[in-house]
């Protein structure tokens, strides 16, 4: 019981700081998930120093994934065009790259015994941890969404906190009837029932979301999203959230651990807490640019 109330307050507190930082400002929004980020490869990196032959520079790459983060923020802020927003870029990113550069140059000099393991875990920690929250200013901000920067970066979570409550749900009552398991090697728990059950989920809470963007007048929302398209965006989050939820538990397995670390009592780790998020907002950016590049065509 003790523990259940523990997760409860948790979670309360939690998604209450996520949804006000994010809603509150663009500062708010960048400050909060600046540190998720850093937070995350923090814990990352101190799993993959756990494997034998591996010494990832825990600080320096902590410190980069906040240089990317900031660079990506600002750059997506930018009201610069042209030949200065190209500069004013390069100069952003720069010490982002400088970071890289010396983590991969000082393995020349440390002499550790398998510098390639580190490397990757190095290199892993930011293409799987710092690009995708960097690409949730990609979500925030852009010319369409200028008033409402907030929207897509916050129903990629609310999807994927109703996919993962649906799929609990279903396949809790289901599973009896179709057993059937999505990865029993990785995760004996996930049946296809509850999968499709919090797609189907998903997908309802993105009418309710087309529904309300409707009752803004004059918002920009509009016209970029159709139903079919909220419904894809649901869709899309749901099996890519899934798919990074089973990374994550892959990466555990690997290394024999229960949770990635415990910043958030009852919850384990900020990996543990973001885990579909990482492959979903990668997804979801490819997504929805594509739909904003059709429909200005």
């Amino acid at each position: 019981m003790n523990n259940f109330i523990l997760r409860t307050l948790t979670g309360v507190a939690f998604v209450t700081v996520l949804v006000g930082c994010t809603i509150y400002s663009p500062l708010t929004f960048a400050g909060l998930f600046c540190i998720i980020s850093m937070l995350a490869t923090r814990e990352f990196c101190t799993l993959m120093n756990s494997r034998e032959g591996v010494e990832v520079n825990t600080v320096i790459t902590t410190m980069s994934s906040g240089l990317l983060f900031i660079a990506m923020f600002a750059t997506c802020t930018s009201n610069d065009d042209g030949f200065i927003h190209l500069a004013n870029t390069v100069l952003l990113f720069l010490p982002y790259a400088l970071t890289i550069l010396y983590l991969l140059v000082a393995e020349l000099y440390l002499k550790h015994e398998d510098p390639i393991n580190t490397w990757a875990c190095t290199l892993m920690s930011q293409l799987y941890i710092a690009l995708p929250f960097a690409l949730l200013n990609l979500l925030a901000f852009n010319t369409e969404m200028s008033s409402r920067f907030w929207l897509f970066p916050l129903s990629t979570f609310v999807f994927i906190w109703a996919s993962d409550t649906g799929a609990y749900c279903v396949g809790s009552m289901l599973h009896n009837v179709f057993p059937a398991k999505l990865f029993p090697r990785i995760s004996p728990k996930k049946s296809w029932v509850g999968s499709i059950g919090g797609g189907v989920i998903a997908m309802l809470i993105g009418t309710l979301i087309w529904l309300l963007t409707n009752k803004l007048e004059g918002d920009a929302v509009c016209s970029i999203l159709t139903l079919p398209e909220w419904l894809g965006f649901a869709l899309v989050v749901t099996v890519f959230g899934t798919w990074g939820d089973l990374v994550e538990s892959l990466i555990k397995r690997t290394l024999g651990i229960k949770d990635s670390g415990n910043t958030l009592p009852g919850h384990g780790g900020m990996l543990d807490r973001f885990d579909s998020s990482l492959l979903a907002i990668p997804a979801t950016a490819v997504y929805l640019y594509t739909i904003l590049m059709l429909n200005m065509e």
